[in-house]
This record gives structure tokens, sequence and C-alpha cells, in this order.
């Protein structure tokens, strides 16, 4: 078994208390981390490593956890520069826009979804992303919705059906029709490729009837809930979030008391993945993620990388937001994005740096973490190792 040693490091994020400085980031200086194979062995001070077969000096740099992306739309065709630009010219968003996207990818090969995927991932990656969850979404139809889940499912573990994103422009005299397709032939087609289902629980998409239906009928059939909840304006996907113990509720812009007061009581269960990249392209209200911190909501950061309303692939780009505009500090913000995200995937051996993780972690071109808030905009991301494997 090969081991390499990554050394030098200025300031090392951890994400566990115990092996640092006692904060939630566990900082370590002038630290050291051992991957053998792909999993972490060994993390800790400089001059207390054990010897490795390889040596990489980070020169000072700080090191974090790759980044844990758990909210994407990356199988799709097409372009929406156009609704960009009328959008940033006065007109506002709505859930509408998602048909022109539908009719580009249904009319995409397969091969040409593919390689528009893997563009965005590598993109990802050399940003420190060595997470991601996808969706399907774009197709809406049985056959397209499978092949996008067939094709993300080559990429990553972490698949989602998303037939219920909104009603297929086939079914618009016929919603209830399309809630029996996606419940039905559609999940049969899609749920051996997912690992989890969703729906977009909001005003010109599902209301809370359908949205219960859908996620129940996901169940069933062995996927695990998560909800795009309470994007654009008050709704009841939030509180349906709770009750079925969705992994995450997503978006949580228009929150009350009581939602707020929910997620807080589901804390181990259900996780606030916010998406800031959505407000900062939709010119819309910022999610208030200090008053979900302070209420004890375990919170995620997430790019929501889609063509129309937030179309980037930057998890610093989204830190910088949630930490300017959304009350957030550079260590929440970080551990949101890290730590975060796993727990929005229900995953423990991502999002740290702690002996038997996945060895995924990405070295910074600064002294610090803080620095992808206080330098926002800069390439930072100077090496990227994924599943232990220097990969940018």
């Amino acid at each position: 078994m090969t081991t390499t040693a990554i050394t030098n490091i200025g300031s090392l994020v951890t994400n566990d208390p115990a092996l640092g400085d006692g904060t939630p980031l566990g900082l370590i200086a002038n630290a050291t981390v051992v991957i053998e194979n792909d999993t972490i062995a060994w993390v800790g001070p400089a001059d207390k490593a054990p010897a490795a077969d390889e040596r990489h000096d980070a020169e000072g740099r700080a090191a974090i956890p790759g980044f844990v992306d758990s909210h994407s739309h990356l199988v799709f065709a097409g372009d929406r520069t156009a609704e960009f630009n009328a959008r940033m010219s006065g007109h506002s968003y709505s859930a509408g826009g998602i048909r022109t996207t539908v009719a580009a990818t249904r009319a995409a090969s397969d091969a040409e979804l593919e390689a528009n995927l893997l563009r965005h991932l590598h993109e990802a990656r050399r940003q420190g992303t060595t997470t991601f969850e996808t969706k399907s979404g774009y197709g809406l139809t049985v056959q397209d919705e499978a092949r996008a889940l067939r094709i993300a499912s080559a990429h990553t573990e972490e698949v989602t059906y998303l037939g219920a994103h909104i009603v297929s422009p086939d079914y618009a005299d016929d919603p209830a029709g399309y809630v029996d397709l996606v419940t039905g032939e559609m999940l049969t087609a899609c749920a051996p490729y997912a690992r989890w289902v969703d729906v977009f629980c909001e005003k010109g998409a599902f209301d809370g009837d359908q949205a219960r239906a859908i996620l129940t009928a996901g169940a069933a059939a062995g996927l695990i809930p998560r909800v795009h909840a309470n994007q654009l304006s008050h709704g009841p996907g939030v509180q349906l979030a709770v009750e079925l113990e969705a992994a995450s509720a997503d978006h949580c812009t228009h929150l009350t008391d009581a939602d707020v007061d929910a997620l807080a009581q589901a804390a181990d269960t259900t996780v606030a993945t916010l998406l800031p990249g959505a407000e900062f392209s939709t010119r819309a209200q910022w999610p208030d993620a200090r008053r979900l911190l302070d209420a004890g909501v375990t919170v995620a950061l997430s790019t929501d990388c889609n063509p129309g309303s937030s179309y980037t692939s930057s998890m610093p780009f989204c830190i910088a937001l949630a930490v300017r505009d959304m009350g957030m500090t550079p260590d929440e913000a970080l551990w949101s994005a890290t730590a975060g995200g796993a727990r929005a995937l229900r995953r423990s051996d991502i999002g740290t740096l702690t002996p038997g993780a996945r060895a995924d972690l990405a070295l910074l071109d600064a002294p610090s973490h803080v620095h992808l808030a206080y330098r926002p905009g800069v390439p930072l991301v100077s090496a990227v190792w994924q599943k232990g494997r220097k990969t940018a």
C-alpha cells in the first residue's frame, strides 16, 4: 500500500473539534495529512507525522476538505442567456423557464448530455468540489428522465430523481395525470438509477398534496426524500420535508417562525440547504442563514448549478455570497460547504479530514480558509485530491 504525506500545511481544516483547536473546524497549524490509498490515514502536527512513501510539500498553504455540492442540475442541454439577460433588465423569475431547457434536453443526444455533464464536473473539481449530487428534471418523459439518471449515475453515487421539477408541457391540461406518471411508470423506470427523490414544491410547480404523493411513492420505491422548499414564496415545502424526514429542505428562502422551529427540531434529520447562487442570479431575497444557525438548524451550502437560475459551479463563490449577504461567518460557510453538504447527503465518509474518511481535499493558494470569502472571485484552489488521487 502506497502512502502519501502532504506536509507543510500552514492551516488544516479537519471539521473535527477533537483533532484540532476545539472549534467546529478543528484547525491544526503546521500540519501533515497522510493518505493511504483512497483514505485519510493520519492527520496532526507536522512534527509528529509518521513516515510515508511519497511526499507533497504544501508550502504553507491552507488545506480544506473537498467541497460537497449537495444540490445541482447538471444533465441538461441548451442555454438560457436570453432569459438571464431579460431578468437582469427587470423581468421576474418564475418556475416556467424550465420548459426552455426541457425542449433542448429532449433534443440532445446521450453523448451531448454526458459531454456537458463532464464539462461541468471538471470545472467544479478545479474549484475544489470532490463530491456532487445531481438531478434529473429536464426530460419530463419516462425515457428522458431515465436516461438523465443513467448518465448521471455513471459519474456519481448521489443521483436524484426529479421527475417532479415542473408539470411536463405534455400534461399542461392534466397535472393530476402527470403526478400519476411521476409516481408510476416514470418512477419504476428511474428508481434503479437513483438514491434520492425530489420535488419542486412551489406555486407554478407542485402543491403540498402533490408533493406528498410524489415523495411518499418515491420512498416506497426505496428512494430517500429531499425537497425544493420555500424558494419563491411561503409554502408547505419545509414542513413537508420535516414531516417525511427528508434529508434536506433546499432553498429555504421564505420561512415562517414555525418553519425555522421545525427545522431546528429536526436538525439531526433534515438539513436546510441554502443556494445563494440562485438569489444572486435572480436578484431575489437572500435566505437568512443567521436566523437558521442561531435557532440550531443544520445548514449546508450548495451551488444549485443549473442553466436557468444559478449557472455557477463555484462553491467558493457561494461561500463568499453566504458571508457577504446571508449573515454567515467564514468558518460557518466553509463548514456548511463541506461537512454540512455531507450531512445533507447523509454521508460520514466525506466533508472531513479525519482518519478513516475518504481522502478528498483541496489546497488553497492562501494561508487560511478565510481567503475564500476575503478574496471573492479569485481562483484560490491550487491542488485537489479526490479519493486519494491528485486530480487537479
